[in-house]
């Protein structure tokens, strides 16, 4: 496989603030930069070739999307999807570097308040309509209205008038502005961070007014946009065909669709098995005979750090898992790196925290929750329940019945055993109706993963551990660390905005609402045909496939 090399997108702008990358990137570039695969950019120098149009392109995908719907999007099915067919007003690059999308310029005022874009003339909705400002402050809005429930909204919480848009008291956001066909100004009441770094986000996309307002929720089953690739057809279960726009405004990809086959409950030792008969051009690497496949022929295989955690939510509003000294005997009683290593080869890092390495505030002196079956069972005699008498049984709930987890969660339950806990694990492999599930507060405990939308501690613990956050699974509330997390968002400089995320992550530690798994690692498999596959810290969702081809086949 080819790539082409780590580059630094440019911030084009107009008259004002000279461009500059946020601050809160730089780790995230400096993991960027290391974990390029140097054959992989070799071959590049030693094989120049014609690049070949054409094609389709067939990609798994773990579970059916819940919407495709950008705004409203919570899972990383959907976003895989979403993000072939929508832009934004700027995208990040291979680097994690702002550049421009739909917005061709962009210029700050100097107190970062407000921010004016410039929209690229001629960009067609996959309907033929122009996109427009009115469609950006339309967008923009959407996610600040509360029918549309989207996750992004705290993110444009800090928009001038969205509070007051948000409770109903205007009709409109102040701070968003059409100033003319091709001019939008954003207009902030505060600025924690450049704003311009938040519009890259995968919630942030610019849709259709008249269609979206036409079709209302089927929306999400019925996508138009501007990008690269037109939705074509679902079909849930079996698959989602995506066809190349000729039209689009920075050239007609390479392939000519793109195939998303369902895979539903994350069965990637099938995946891997369509992978070798040719059936797929990629696959994520499977646990079985990992070491064996990794370093077969055959294949190109692409690895790289990932910005992301998994973990077992806890929901503190369930009995008994409302009490704090149970929640954190069970992060006690299981040996997470033992399950790294015997279950996945020690292929990803196990996690004491919530933050990932590279991430602006990761603590590298956080001991987290060291394996301790002692200190659980003294736990849950504190609580109530001696050797785990009393104690009802744990329901875990798995949204993936993949071989690997089904072996983890074998070892949870043991190690849970072991100090007088015992645990039911029940899968549900529809993810639209687990994520149901979810946001109704039905799980007590739950496999689960967040990837960034924004490499920033925010998009972590704000997103996941505020009380008021939609994204807070785990029904979790302290008030101490709501105020640290404002407090943070407002951090005059970036020593004391790490200083308070450090804190907050160790408060919620202390609170044990969920069991820190691993960290993952963007691990895949690529037939050697494919080239110009393009990967970020952000993982696949964001690979941009309009860059890929294939080469012919002898």
């Amino acid at each position: 496989m080819q790539t082409s090399r780590l580059r630094h997108g440019c911030l084009r702008r107009g008259r004002g603030k000279r461009g500059v990358l946020p601050l809160f990137l730089l780790a995230v570039l400096l993991l960027a930069h290391s974990a390029v695969e140097p054959a992989l950019v070799a071959a590049q120098e030693q094989k120049k070739q014609v690049i070949a149009t054409g094609g389709i392109y067939r990609r798994p995908l773990g579970h059916d999307p819940e919407t495709l719907d950008p705004a409203r999007i919570t899972d990383i099915y959907s976003r895989s999807v979403s993000q072939q067919i929508f832009d934004g007003l700027v995208q990040f690059d291979q680097t994690l570097t702002v550049a421009p999308a739909l917005a061709e310029f962009w210029r700050a005022s100097r107190d970062g308040l407000t921010w004016t874009f410039t929209l690229r003339k001629g960009v067609r909705f996959h309907n033929g309509r122009e996109m427009t400002a009115e469609d950006v402050v339309y967008s923009l809005a959407r996610l600040l209205d509360p029918k549309t429930r989207s996750g992004a909204a705290d993110l444009f919480s800090n928009v001038r008038g969205g509070r007051e848009f948000r409770e109903g008291r205007a009709k409109s956001v102040a701070g968003l502005v059409a100033q003319d066909r091709y001019t939008v100004q954003v207009t902030l009441e505060e600025a924690a961070a450049p704003f311009v770094a938040v519009l890259a986000v995968g919630h942030a996309k610019i849709v259709p007014k008249d269609v979206v307002e036409q079709l209302g929720d089927a929306f999400g089953s019925q996508p138009v946009g501007t990008g690269p690739f037109k939705f074509e057809r679902w079909e849930r279960g079996k698959e989602i065909v995506l066809a190349a726009n000729a039209d689009y405004f920075g050239g007609s990809p390479h392939l000519s669709r793109v195939v998303y086959r369902i895979f539903a409950g994350e069965r990637w030792e099938a995946v891997y098995e369509e992978f070798q008969r040719g059936n797929l051009e990629d696959a994520p690497v499977p646990s079985r005979d990992y070491r064996r496949v990794v370093s077969s022929g055959g294949h190109i295989y692409v690895k790289r750090p990932m910005i992301g955690v998994r973990f077992y939510g806890i929901n503190t509003r369930l009995k008994p898992l409302d009490d704090r000294r149970v929640r954190q005997a069970l992060v006690y009683a299981i040996n997470r790196e033992a399950i790294v290593e015997e279950v996945f080869l020690g292929r990803y890092v196990p996690a004491r925290g919530v933050l990932p390495p590279g991430t602006q505030g990761f603590n590298p002196g956080l001991t987290g929750y060291p394996y301790d079956p002692r200190r659980a069972r003294e736990l849950l005699a504190e609580a109530g329940y001696p050797e785990g008498r009393g104690l009802p049984p744990i329901a875990i709930w798995s949204g993936a019945k993949r071989e690997d987890l089904v072996r983890e969660q074998e070892q949870i339950k043991r190690a849970l055993a072991a100090v007088g806990v015992q645990a039911e694990v029940h899968y549900l492999t529809d993810w639209p109706a687990f994520a149901r599930m979810l946001d109704e507060g039905k799980l007590p405990v739950f496999a689960y993963a967040w990837y960034a939308d924004v490499p920033d501690p925010d998009n972590f613990l704000f997103k996941l551990f505020y009380s008021k956050s939609a994204r807070n699974f785990f029904r979790y509330s302290n008030p101490v660390v709501d105020d640290v997390l404002v407090a943070a968002r407002n951090a005059p400089d970036i020593q004391r905005r790490v200083e308070l995320y450090r804190r907050v992550e160790q408060l919620v530690l202390d609170d044990a609402p969920l069991i820190p798994m691993m960290h993952h690692t963007y691990e895949r498999l690529f037939q050697p045909y494919v080239r110009s596959v393009e990967v970020n810290g952000l993982g696949d969702p964001y690979i941009p496939l309009r860059k890929v081809w294939l080469e012919p086949r002898r």
